[in-house]
């Protein structure tokens, strides 16, 4: 009776043991698989002298968790022509269950301004101050892994002039991140020559102006692309690159572009 008594007890501590083990192993208290994710704003340039964006906050969705808004966000106005040419500013970085990121949707202010010389211009987007800017992203997140998005604010594309001489703000913007960010840079000379440089990839086209010193860089590009040069100057001749080859996490430095 004795033997038979402590093959049960030992039976039970077995079962009790195993039913631990699998209550931890589903323990609904274990911490969530998260990602940690930076969202950064830059701007593709135009030839205005300032563009103040007011950018008010920012929701994010994601497949597991749907909606949220992002509690510690810097809110603030912008002005996009300082983030050019490889130049951003941090407008977040939160931590992201992983998964699919899906959309983000950013919200502006009233407070946005167009300078051009000694004229300014407030500039208004209703829809983006009621409902937000929603875009489209489809970034996939590892847990236990670090991540850069760059929200790029087209000011060339994004200010409209109306036919009263006004301007209004239809925001363009392009999403890139880590996994779609080439880059390409160089200088252009002469460097006292303002000029605008072009990477064309058939119907698309990328561009900024370059830095007082000539330096360019364009960013968030993957594929093969013309490379157009436009001095400001029109005595000085433009030129084309063809074929340049960038790859997602790649630089691909042109060195020193000589115009004639």
């Amino acid at each position: 009776m004795t033997k038979r008594k402590t093959l049960i007890r030992a039976g039970l501590g077995l079962i009790i043991l195993f039913a631990m083990l699998y209550s931890c192993s589903k323990d609904p208290a274990a911490p969530q698989q998260t990602a940690q994710v930076a969202f950064m704003l830059t701007d593709a340039p135009c030839d205005y002298d300032h563009l103040y964006i007011d950018v008010e906050g920012m929701e994010i969705h994601s497949d597991s968790n749907g909606w949220e808004n992002v509690e510690d966000f810097n809110a603030g106005v912008y002005d996009l022509l300082e983030l050019t040419n490889g130049l951003d500013t941090l407008l977040c970085q939160v931590e992201l269950p992983a998964g699919k990121l899906s959309q983000i949707r950013l919200i502006l202010g009233d407070d946005n301004e167009l300078i051009i010389g000694a004229n300014n211009y407030p500039i208004k987007t209703p829809s983006a101050q009621t409902s937000g800017l929603k875009l489209n992203l489809h970034q996939n997140l590892s847990a236990g892994t670090s991540y850069t998005i760059w929200l790029d604010f087209d000011a060339c594309k994004s200010v409209v002039k109306k036919g009263n001489g006004d301007y209004s703000l239809k925001p363009v913007i392009r999403v890139y991140s880590d996994s779609t960010n080439g880059k390409l840079k160089g200088v252009v000379q002469p460097d006292s020559l303002p000029t605008s440089v072009y990477a064309i990839d058939g119907s698309d086209s990328f561009m900024t102006i370059t830095n007082p010193d000539g330096f360019f860089m364009i960013c968030g590009l993957d594929g093969n692309y013309d490379v157009y040069f436009e001095p400001s100057d029109t005595s000085v001749s433009d030129s084309l690159m063809p074929n340049v080859s960038v790859g997602f996490g790649q630089i691909v430095d042109l060195d020193s572009v000589q115009l004639n």
